[in-house]
């Protein structure tokens, strides 16, 4: 998105739940925790977030997973 033309690209649950690898059920309990990031706006059906704002708890909160050609020592 172009600079001047909104507050940034919005995700909802459902896009969140896949970039934190759970159900959509899972992120509800998340998305109740003190440190996620507040809605940038709640509509009639849904909750919406900043994908910036996500993306900077899940860097900050969130552990890496191991992927199948990780090593596990």
């Amino acid at each position: 998105m172009a600079a001047g033309n909104g507050p940034g690209e919005l995700v909802g649950p459902w896009e969140i739940a896949q970039m934190l690898g759970v159900t959509r059920s899972r992120f509800q309990q998340i998305a109740m925790r003190p440190t996620f990031p507040a809605p940038y706006q709640e509509l009639r059906a849904t909750k919406v977030w900043l994908r910036v704002d996500v993306e900077a708890w899940i860097a900050k909160y969130r552990q890496p997973r191991a992927t199948d050609g990780d090593e596990q020592e």
